[in-house]
């Protein structure tokens, strides 16, 4: 296809879309990194707005490039996926938390969130080869290997948030593939029965997390982040405190306000227009991307799309749900909006793809 072609067929509303929640994220991670005294909270912005750049460079890049050449070298990108995810393993940098996520290249970079849109390519090129063959259970079983490996060297940093997102990540697009019900059943008991078994296995912080969410104790320390959350969503009624001048964020009361919880500081400023108007722009950009799905002219295109949607709809939910406790904390960061360099970069990756998917649709309907 011709140059002319793509960009006459790029899809400038979900363009628009994302340009506006990255921006609005940069300027909710300036309010809520305001007086900072950390040398790594205080560069929290410059660092975003740097990401945000070469991620939208990213997009134009990745969308003029035909998604199916990705396909073709998917076993490559497999393996460099598994390289990454070994490489933390050995030489990884713990957080403050203790986790082993991240590698030191000059610049901190998370393999993890590199590893979602992989899989997404790869898993995709995986089931559009035995598109004909879903009827198998060895085809079902296979795709599971395909993304439990990965998972499995997540779930060791420990990530359970992130292992939870390629478990999403698989099942959207098996079920996009044409996934049948026997096969669900079977998966969906086996699901519980895994989830009995690995709970005990947890780290102490993350079975924490749980029962508090299930039986929270209010004057415990782990409930303090949800309990300012709350106070923080609830205060900012209807229009919120205004930009920059929240009680809840200035003082400091809410902790990792530029990350796991910025959906209340988004609500505490500008109140419930504010996060609706969030919802809003998630779901136009979401539309957009499904109609990419549907409209996709193979079925590699079509899953690819979906598992994206999957990807920031699922950490969406998760994300704003544990801010108004109707989830447990899991640590995903608000796509596009919270601070995190490789999250944003391959989230914008992410985009670029289905960009590509759009520009090569079998018909044009904007």
């Amino acid at each position: 296809m011709d140059q002319v072609g793509i960009w006459r067929r790029f899809d400038y509303v979900l363009l628009a879309a994302t340009l506006a929640l990255v921006v609005f994220g940069i300027l909710m991670i300036d309010s809520a990194t305001q007086d900072a005294i950390d040398d790594d909270i205080i560069g929290r912005v410059s660092d975003q707005i740097r990401f945000a750049l070469i991620g939208f460079t990213v997009v134009i890049v990745v969308a003029a490039v035909d998604y199916r050449l990705l396909g073709g070298i998917s076993l490559w990108i497999y393996a460099a996926m598994i390289i990454l995810l070994l490489l933390v393993e050995i030489f990884g940098v713990e957080g403050a938390g203790g986790a082993k996520r991240w590698l030191n290249v000059g610049i901190r970079l998370q393999p993890s969130e590199i590893g979602k849109i992989m899989m997404i390519i790869t898993l995709s090129q995986y089931l559009a080869e035995r598109y004909l063959q879903l009827d198998k259970l060895s085809t079902v079983l296979g795709s599971l290997l395909h993304m439990a490996l990965p998972a499995a060297l997540i779930f060791r940093q420990p990530d359970l948030g992130t292992t939870i997102v390629f478990l999403v990540i698989w099942a959207v697009i098996i079920w996009s593939a044409g996934l049948r019900l026997r096969h669900i059943a079977l998966f969906m008991s086996a699901g519980l029965v895994i989830l009995i078994v690995v709970f005990p296995l947890l780290p102490p912080y993350q079975q924490l997390r749980v029962e508090t969410f299930l039986a929270p104790d209010t004057e415990s320390d782990a409930y303090y982040n949800i309990n300012q959350a709350l106070i923080s969503i609830g205060s900012g009624g209807v229009l919120g405190k205004g930009y920059y001048v929240g009680s809840q964020n200035t003082g400091r009361f809410l902790r990792v306000r530029h990350t796991d919880f910025i959906f209340s500081v988004i609500a505490h400023e500008f109140g419930m227009a504010g996060g609706v108007a969030l919802l809003g722009m998630f779901a136009i950009a979401l539309t957009r991307i499904l109609k990419g799905a549907r409209e996709a002219s193979d079925p590699l295109g079509s899953m690819i799309c979906y598992g994206v949607a999957a990807m920031i709809f699922f950490q969406t939910t998760v994300s704003i749900g544990m801010n108004l406790n109707l989830l447990p904390v899991t640590g995903l960061t608000l796509p596009f909006v919270s601070s995190g360099g490789t999250s944003l970069l391959f989230t914008m990756v992410g985009i670029g793809l289905v960009q590509s998917v759009i520009a090569r649709r079998r018909r044009i309907n904007i």
